[in-house]
């Protein structure tokens, strides 16, 4: 007991010897690094009053202070952002599934706004708006200079009012205009259909409402196919989805894996690190999924697809996602207003971080225009068959009800290629889903 007492002791004593040696200069460059930060905010302080006091017109001085929060925040990235009361609450408003607006996504590059997305069934959508867009003026007053918050704030205003957006399109000459009417936009999160023993969910956004959607509509397509073991697979559809709230990806993610983990993310603390897993259980059943992406899926869509794909339990199909990889904390501040502030990157499975790359599709397909008709108006017959020759023999293998199947299945993958001409990866994503169920049966 002596000796690891004395030994205590001697590490004490060369712990204080160390600090004596060094403390001096320690403290005098934390001290000097906070004399250069107040000196900074008094620099701040006397700007502000210079303004203030003498600049060539009044100025709202809340908003010359909400300004320079602003412009602080925007300096960090272009997810990081100030949110003045009115903003906060319609942020609040659109996690729950309705705000007013014209149904866009939006993000700041090199000083433009960017579309990462137009929502389905909104203005902004039929009127044929794509990811990738940048918009330069709204109402013929340029954006540009101005930080994201400010230039979301020029295109709100009453429902029914109208608004001209310019746009510039990668392969348009020229930029354009485009006039859309302002709508109360309702968020469906999740809609489905039954495409041929195929549950297709089309998940728009991530709000309070996705996952549970998700559980209802996919319970209520399987009970309409006539239940599970009618189902081929099911295509999750996350083209255009922006993105929304990390809670409701990880539990999107959770409905279709019954273990391991989901996503993690890094904060610049590593104490701050957070892990996801999986608990058991998965409402598809083991069925197939295939899930499409493209250059609209953003941030929470991508999470899902990157924790399927990392765990092989769907295969990816469409093109390269948006690429956001960054967490973002809404911080409620005094004046009941808050700032959005990036804090986390996220990582998939894997420990991939997908920042400015994106998820990478199994397979890439292109979302192929609609085929022209022919200027006859009739549409292409194809090849003749034995079937069409006069005088051919019958098949006098099958009886009438086999027949009948036949003709029946026939009937529906003809549905779904002529979906090909409406929707070409969707279609695309079904073929994979009956190929698969083709390969499983035969195992």
């Amino acid at each position: 007991m002596k000796n690891v007492w004395l030994a205590g002791i001697a590490g004490a004593a060369a712990g204080l010897v160390f600090s004596t040696q060094f403390a001096g200069p320690l403290v005098a460059q934390e001290a000097s690094g906070e004399r250069d930060v107040y000196e900074q905010l008094d620099l701040f302080g006397d700007i502000f009053e210079r303004i203030r006091s003498t600049y060539v017109e009044e100025v709202d001085e809340k908003e010359l202070i909400q300004s320079a929060i602003n412009g602080m925040l925007s300096s960090l990235d272009p997810h990081s952002s100030y949110l003045p009361p009115d903003d906060f609450d319609d942020m609040r408003v659109q996690t729950r599934g309705e705000f007013g607006g014209l149904g866009i996504e939006v993000t700041q590059e090199d000083g433009f706004v960017k579309v990462v997305s137009p929502m389905d069934d909104t203005p902004a959508d039929r009127a044929g708006i794509q990811p990738g867009d940048l918009i330069s003026h709204v109402d013929g007053d340029s954006i540009l200079g101005l930080n994201l918050n400010e230039a979301v704030d020029l295109m709100r205003g009453l429902v029914g009012s109208d608004i001209t957006i310019t746009l510039i399109r990668e392969g348009e000459a020229e930029p354009f205009d485009v006039t859309l009417t302002r709508e109360t936009i309702t968020i469906s999160a999740v809609r489905s259909r039954l495409e041929d023993g195929v549950v297709v969910l089309r998940v728009t956004t991530f709000n309070e409402q996705t996952y549970p959607n998700l559980e209802e509509q996919l319970k209520e397509k399987v009970e309409e196919a006539g239940g599970m073991d009618a189902v081929t697979g099911f295509v999750i559809d996350l083209r255009n989805n922006p993105g929304g709230l990390l809670n409701q990806a990880i539990s999107v993610v959770d409905a279709f894996i019954d273990s391991g983990e989901i996503v993690s993310t890094r904060g610049r603390d590593p104490r701050d690190s957070e892990r996801y897993n999986a608990k058991q259980g998965d409402l598809a059943e083991g069925k197939p999924i295939v899930v499409v992406i493209n250059g609209g899926s953003a941030s929470a869509s991508e999470i899902v697809a990157g924790a399927l794909k990392d765990h092989r339990r769907a295969v990816i199909v469409g093109t390269q996602s948006f690429g956001k990889g960054s967490v973002q904390t809404i911080m409620p501040v005094q004046g009941d207003g808050a700032m959005r502030l990036t804090t986390a990157r996220y990582y998939t499975p894997s420990g991939r971080s997908i920042q400015a790359l994106g998820v990478a599709p199994d397979i890439i397909v292109e979302q192929q225009p609609p085929a022209e008709e022919e200027e006859d108006g009739e549409e292409q017959t194809g090849f003749r068959t034995e079937a069409d020759l006069r005088g051919s023999l019958e098949n006098d293998s099958l009886t009438e009800d086999e027949q009948k199947i036949l003709e029946e299945d026939r009937a529906r993958k003809e549905e779904t290629a002529r979906l090909r001409n409406e929707d070409y990866q969707l279609s695309y994503a079904i073929d994979i889903l009956r190929g698969l169920s083709v390969l499983g049966s035969d195992g």
